[in-house]
């Protein structure tokens, strides 16, 4: 059988220490930078991508370490992933940008010293004003030494227990069951997701290592809150009714601190709603407005 068309183009573009950063790109009109969240590529921003694709020119980089992109550097941190997306930006000659989670926190950092980003829309940056985002993160130790050792299954339980659970309502019915039953799932699934990859995505596999590198990019951001009311671009702070509290606290905060901002609550929807596994058309929406 012949495999599918696709439906975007890659393309890719080098940042200021080498790095190339590959992107998917795909529609007409003016552009707009979608940067995904941890643990993610840009595969699951495609149903996103497509529903913005009637109105502008996506792009969708898979961020470094990931996919399309070259790998991580010895001293990354948020400065690159900032770099990175002043990379695109100056190849596309974008000025809308859109980030998910940690994608959001580089888009909001970006923001502060890239004038060529005229609005911004962030979902839930993960930036830490009173330790609740790090603590969430007292898994990553263990998370890290499992995948040192290779078991794989046993590190993603370890996520789904301590981490994904508490972004998302539908984990909890998974992190209930004990692990060595969670282990034998996810064998099977991490084994399934691998053989049936395609094209351009990534394995699951080759992404939860990432996870370590996104909470560099929290704790080098932890605190800075202050800095953030000399952005001058305009402010789209999307979060969703359902979302995890020290998330909504965060966008409370920054709603206070930014100059141009404007704040949406999406009911019934959660962290992940912008991606492929969430309701990426309502957000559309509110992208489409507010980018336009």
């Amino acid at each position: 059988m012949k495999p599918p068309e696709k439906t975007y183009t890659t393309v890719s573009v080098t940042s200021n220490d080498g790095t190339v950063i590959g992107y998917r790109q795909l529609g007409s009109g003016p552009g707009i930078i979608l940067v995904h969240g941890a643990v993610m590529s840009s595969q699951l921003f495609m149903k996103l991508g497509t529903a913005l694709s009637d109105t502008f020119t996506v792009y969708i980089p898979d961020r470094r370490g990931r996919g399309l992109s070259g790998p991580f550097s010895d001293d990354y941190g948020i400065k690159k992933e900032v770099e990175d997306l002043d990379a695109i930006l100056k190849k596309t000659d974008a000025h809308n940008v859109f980030g998910l989670s940690a994608g959001a926190l580089i888009a909001l950092e970006a923001a502060l010293y890239l004038p060529a980003i005229h609005k911004a829309a962030l979902y839930e940056p993960p930036l830490d004003i009173d330790n609740s985002i790090m603590v969430g993160h007292s898994f990553l130790p263990r998370l890290d030494q499992e995948i040192a050792d290779g078991k794989m299954a046993e590190a993603m339980v370890t996520f789904t227990k301590d981490f994904a659970r508490h972004m998302e309502p539908r984990e909890s019915l998974l992190s209930i069951l004990p692990r060595f039953l969670l282990v034998r799932v996810f064998k099977r699934f991490l084994r399934d997701d691998a053989e049936n990859v395609k094209g351009d995505d990534v394995p699951f596999q080759a992404l939860l290592p990432t996870f370590h590198f996104d909470d560099q990019l929290v704790v080098e951001t932890k605190g800075t809150l202050e800095n953030f009311k000399a952005v001058r671009a305009e402010v789209l702070l999307l979060g969703g009714s359902e979302s995890p509290s020290n998330l909504k606290h965060t966008v409370d905060a920054l709603s206070n601190i930014l100059p141009n901002v404007e704040r949406v609550e999406l009911l019934g929807l959660g962290h992940a709603a912008p991606t492929d596994r969430g309701n990426p058309e309502r957000v559309a929406q509110e992208l489409r407005r507010f980018f336009l």
